[in-house]
């Protein structure tokens, strides 16, 4: 019982931190847009520092979330999607944007791999919230089509990576809220 609470503890730290030093980060680099600016491009520069041990953060606590999580769900396949997220997130801040590729495939694997777990939690956790991962699963992994494609909607390209993101920070939190405050039944 307390390690699906400690799982959502760290799930809704590591987003919960994640947001506001990303939401700090783009206040304080200088001439930013959400629009045409990535959010990588806050791992670069003045921001640096903050905005990757951030990330690095927010990737480990992800992981540990999933390894705590396992021990109640057993579900094999999301824990690893998870896992994979987290590492993902580990490597966009260990490989910032100046080591392209590397950054590249790092993003990639926690697009991917986010956004099939938000959807893949559906069979986890019950109505309504099973409804709204579905939904943000859904925004991610179709605004990663659209972003791969080259269509931003008049968002920008910074604004349609955001389309990608926020739906898997916000699935962060609220899932984590949700196991902090589910009961074994």
């Amino acid at each position: 019982m307390y390690s699906i609470r400690i799982a959502g503890w760290l799930s809704f730290v590591g987003a919960s931190q994640f947001l506001i030093i990303m939401l700090i980060c783009e206040a304080i680099y200088p001439g930013y847009s959400i629009s045409k600016n990535m959010i990588s491009d806050l791992g670069v520069g003045s921001t640096a520092g903050l905005f990757n041990s951030s990330i690095i953060l927010l990737g480990l606590l992800i992981i540990l979330s999933a390894i705590s999580f396992h021990s109640f769900h057993k579900n094999k396949i999301f824990t690893i999607l998870m896992i994979l997220t987290g590492a993902g997130a580990m490597g966009v801040g260990f490989f910032p944007e100046t080591i392209r590729l590397y950054h590249e495939i790092f993003a990639g694997i926690t697009f991917i791999c986010g956004g099939l777990s938000e959807m893949l939690s559906f069979v986890l956790i019950r109505f309504p919230m099973s409804i709204a991962v579905i939904f943000l699963g859904g925004l991610t992994l179709g605004s990663l089509v659209l972003f791969v494609l080259g269509v931003h909607l008049g968002l920008g390209p910074g604004g349609m990576e955001r389309m990608i993101v926020y739906p898997v920070i916000l699935w962060g939190a609220g899932f984590g809220g949700y196991l902090m405050a589910s009961e074994r039944r």
